[in-house]
């Protein structure tokens, strides 16, 4: 037993270095200078320039209109990670809730139509959502970033599935207090839904933080654009016969980390409720 319990602890450490070595790496390379990491490579002790580049890589503007600053990408990126989270996840539960509780013709038909939609990657729809959000002029906003991918059939599959566990007992004692669909969505399925609200949340906030395809065709204005943009622009002034600032990158790289593991860690004990839970 304890042969198992050190082999267990030994593949847990192995991994958890596996995954925090990289991260070390980048954050160590930071600290250095561009001319270092030309030289030397990749650094795993700290260098002298300390937290300069972060410094940089926060208030310098970067781009043509000196606007694209990487704080200003951070802010982008979390509105646009918490507009697609909460987005999703009012669509996906009004959704589930409809096709469980209200007699919609077809619903099943209806309902794998929906989920269906998983088959579709972003990159085969992205023409014909450009055409339809340039169309209602919505290109370079945050209604326009946010709105077109809105709908998740990912969530509306998890909350349909919840929503089936709800004894039926529930529904019929809120039928006897005279609550109307409204009331019972609003006091017992949402109170009832925070593990899961949790866990999808997490996913669907790190979704849209980590969307890359989709800003780069809707914006055109440098104010809009996000975190992971930015780290992309940075790399990518190599085809323009300059130097990358590879540790203004590099510090970009774990400044991007930075809010999506606030939000594991923050909503963890939920998340791990709202996936393993299967009787409420």
């Amino acid at each position: 037993m304890q042969r198992a319990t050190f082999f267990d602890h030994l593949i847990l450490w192995a991994g958890v270095i596996f995954l925090v070595a990289p991260i070390w790496l980048l954050l160590a390379s930071s600290t250095h200078s561009v001319d270092t990491l030309i030289k030397e490579g990749l650094q795993w002790l700290p260098g002298s320039e300390g937290l300069s580049a972060y410094k940089t890589a926060l208030m310098t503007a970067s781009g043509f209109t000196d606007t694209a600053t990487g704080l200003r990408m951070l802010v982008n990126s979390t509105i646009m990670g918490l507009g697609f989270a909460v987005g999703k996840i009012i669509i996906a539960m009004t959704a589930a809730y409809t096709l469980v509780y209200f007699r919609v013709p077809m619903a099943q038909f209806l309902f794998w139509l929906i989920f269906s939609t998983l088959l579709l990657p972003l990159e085969v729809r992205i023409v014909p959502s450009y055409e339809v959000v340039s169309q209602l002029g919505l290109l370079n906003s945050y209604t326009g970033l946010i709105l077109p991918l809105i709908a998740s059939a990912t969530a509306t599959f998890y909350f349909r599935q919840f929503y089936k566990t709800i004894p039926e007992e529930l529904l019929e004692a809120a039928q006897l207090d005279n609550a109307n669909a409204w009331l019972f969505f609003k006091d017992i399925l949402i109170p009832l839904s925070r593990t899961m609200m949790a866990a999808m949340f997490i996913i669907m906030f790190v979704v849209g933080w980590n969307q890359y395809l989709w800003p780069l065709m809707m914006t055109t204005e440098e104010s809009y654009y996000t975190i992971v943009m930015g780290i992309k622009n940075i790399l990518s002034v190599v085809r323009e016969g300059r130097v990358p600032e590879y540790n203004v990158a590099f510090a970009l790289v774990i400044l991007a980390m930075l809010p999506p593991v606030l939000i594991v860690i923050i909503f963890q004990r939920w998340f791990i409720q709202g996936l393993v839970e299967s009787e409420k």
